[in-house]
Parts: C-alpha cells; sequence; structure tokens
C-alpha cells in the first residue's frame, strides 16, 4: 500500500446569506393573516356588490382578498430578503482552508 498526500492552503470568502424560501413563506403567510383581518375589519359577514347586485360570503370575500394578498406578502418576502443579502454581502471575510488529498493504491493481490 503507498499513500500519495497533496497539501495546499487555498483562500476562501465567506459570508452569512438569508434563506429565501423561509422568508417566501413568512411573506406568504403574513399576506394570509392580511387577507383575515381585511375579511373581517370593514364588514360584518355577507356582502353585497353594487355593480352586480350579487351576495359574497365572508369566505369568498377572504378567498378574493388572498389572490391579492398571498402574492403581495411573497414579493415583500423576497424584497427583505434581497436587501439582507444585499447588506450581507458587504461583510465578506477571506479565511484560510488547509486543503490535503491523500490517494491510496493497494497492490495487485494475484
Amino acid at each position: 500500500m503507498s499513500e500519495i498526500a497533496q497539501h495546499r492552503i487555498e483562500t476562501a470568502h465567506v459570508r452569512r446569506s438569508p434563506r429565501y424560501a423561509i422568508f417566501i413563506v413568512v411573506g406568504a403567510a403574513l399576506g394570509i393573516l392580511a387577507a383575515l383581518v381585511l375579511t373581517f375589519a370593514f364588514g360584518d359577514g355577507d356582502a353585497t356588490s353594487s355593480s352586480t347586485n350579487v351576495t359574497y360570503s365572508a369566505s369568498q370575500v377572504f378567498g378574493f382578498l388572498c389572490l391579492v394578498c398571498i402574492p403581495a406578502g411573497i414579493a415583500v418576502g423576497a424584497v427583505v430578503a434581497l436587501l439582507l443579502d444585499r447588506r450581507f454581502s458587504r461583510r465578506t471575510r477571506a479565511v484560510r482552508i488547509d486543503h490535503e488529498r491523500v490517494d491510496v493504491s493497494f497492490p495487485d493481490e494475484a
């Protein structure tokens, strides 16, 4: 058995970065919460449209508001993550990495 070792020191740049999926999920959850608050803040239940004279239940109003508030919440969460990523990119630091590679070769047993 023979070993061949290669040893070198490299430099790498390390920085923190936000997890985008978490910010997007939190933004969607805040969008649902905003839709829920808006559903019950401006009415006590059923609402009648003035242009079509159709009565919408509270769950239908909540669904319509979710169609607007969830994408808005996702967009806000993504923008916050991008801004944090931009801010963290200024705090990049260089570290030294000790890189070692060992190749082991076994003799043929015949």
